[in-house]
């Protein structure tokens, strides 16, 4: 009968896996030891151990530190040896982490998204003038085409400067003045050309690459 064999049922819990079964064993043993000074020198002896199972974090900054502090996590925090580092609190670590407050931007407009409103309180922002109502054509004809994304039909002009004009607060108001903004074919059109432009850029560097190995093997064959 062998009677030497450990199960995972009968060993202590791994507390941290990466480091695996040996170190954790290590560890244990560096807790057993009876004067500090071989402590010391086990436990400086099992940092060089855990640094060169991880040696492309060597220069990371603070990369001891890390070591010594999982140090401490494996004894459980029960190790007394000098560090050149503060020893961790095992309370603080086992404490959770405050409650983030996380943005909260409810657009009264979902298809224009939060963007336009930023690009809206800008506007506001500047005099008035030649140059803030042509910043706001542009703002007008961008809320039109985020409009036909999700609406693939066509949209009037009155109903882009109305949102505009809630969104500003009254502040921008496009609907006196005698421009027209852009056509929704034409805003379409813009879109599906930029993708078939990119679409066709690829091909022809895939094409040119195949050319060019065509070229390359004839060239072979030609001399042989």
């Amino acid at each position: 009968m062998i009677s030497s064999l450990e199960y995972n049922t009968e060993r202590n819990h791994l507390v941290i896996p990466e480091y695996g079964r040996h170190i954790q064993k290590l560890v244990e043993h560096c807790r057993t030891l009876e004067t500090k000074e071989e402590r010391n020198r086990m436990a400086t002896a099992i940092i060089g151990v855990m640094g060169n199972l991880n040696p492309h974090l060597r220069d990371v900054a603070d990369f001891q530190h890390k070591l010594w502090d999982q140090l401490f996590v494996i004894a459980d925090f029960d190790l007394d040896v000098d560090s050149p580092y503060p020893i961790p609190n095992k309370e603080e670590l086992a404490a959770r982490p405050k409650r983030m407050a996380y943005p909260q931007k409810r657009p009264r407009y979902r298809f224009y998204g939060n963007n336009i409103q930023g690009m809206i309180n800008v506007a506001l922002g500047w005099e008035r003038g030649e140059k803030r109502e042509a910043l706001a054509y542009i703002i007008a004809n961008h809320m039109k085409k985020s409009f036909l994304n999700w609406n693939k039909d066509t949209v009037d002009d009155a109903v882009i400067f109305k949102h505009l004009f809630e969104l500003s607060d009254g502040e921008i108001n496009l609907a006196a003045k005698e421009e027209d903004l852009l056509e929704s074919k034409a805003l379409i059109y813009r879109n599906t050309n930029t993708n078939r432009s990119k679409s066709n850029h690829t091909s022809n560097k895939r094409n040119h690459g195949k050319k060019n190995t065509r070229t390359t093997n004839n060239n072979r064959r030609r001399k042989n």
